[in-house]
């Protein structure tokens, strides 16, 4: 039986760490493939270094809380503040979809804090629901062959569960990461570069306070001690299983909204 492959794709390096790490962290130890990618390297995340060396710095973060969960990483190379829904931002999406084979995606929340979150859930959306479409070509020298099926897609909840009006966005399906928090807060401790800036930038002064947060308010939804929040894409044409509670029996919660 082939292992199950998981893509995580989100904007930039650590967004998969606040957002979904735990989940990743559970389905790797039941042997799934996991893939994390950004769409940036998070070259305007420092007041005090370049953007070469902000890069290179990040993206060595980014590999190496991937490697903690035994996660590929990779990066798209677009720029902070930059992410836009276009032609070429697209192609680059969908190779990386059909060149992992995802069976799962988990990505922004449709609705977020910022744009380029937003961006790179509705580049994902295309990319999942064209991702077997033959006609769709991405222009790359090897180009991956077509998938066989519309990989599942997961939104992970909103920074803060709000959008920018300050409104709930409430998530419907949970998974319990009371086993696996302290795997997810190793990850984002290794982004030692962003405790700085998001002090500086957002007035975050302890992101792993902020991370236990989140899990902890997932959790009390949930009624579980730590969790994280997803909502299902669940659109024409896109499948309506829950993989994540077929694959993580006993940890996933569905609550009606």
């Amino acid at each position: 039986m082939n292992a199950m492959r998981v893509l995580a794709l989100f904007a930039h390096p650590d967004d998969a760490e606040f957002l979904s790490a735990g989940t990743l962290a559970l389905l790797a130890a039941r042997g799934a493939k996991i893939h994390i990618s950004t769409m940036t390297a998070g070259d305007c995340g420092s007041t005090s270094l370049s953007p070469s060396k902000i890069t290179r710095r990040r993206k060595a973060e980014a590999g190496r809380a991937s490697s903690l969960i035994g996660a590929a990483y990779s990066c798209l190379e677009e720029k902070d503040l930059a992410v836009f829904y276009e032609l070429s931002s697209l192609r680059k999406v969908m190779e990386l979809v059909r060149s992992t084979e995802a069976d799962l995606v988990v990505t922004h929340s449709p609705v977020d804090y910022m744009v380029d979150h937003e961006t790179t859930s509705r580049l994902a959306q295309t990319a999942c629901f064209g991702a077997m479409a033959p006609n769709f070509r991405t222009g790359a020298p090897r180009a991956a062959k077509p998938l066989r099926a519309v990989p599942h897609l997961y939104y992970a909840a909103a920074f803060g569960g709000r959008d920018i009006l300050g409104t709930d966005i409430p998530s419907r399906i949970f998974v319990d990461i009371s086993a696996t928090f302290a795997r997810k807060a190793e990850m984002l401790a290794c982004h030692e570069s962003q405790r700085a800036f998001l002090r500086a930038q957002q007035d975050i002064q302890d992101p792993l306070e902020v991370q236990r947060q989140m899990a902890e308010s997932a959790g009390r939804a949930a009624g579980v001690a730590l969790a994280e929040g997803f909502r299902q894409h669940l659109g024409q044409g896109f499948p309506k299983e829950n993989r994540l509670a077929q694959w993580l029996p006993g940890l996933v919660r569905v609550v009606e909204i």
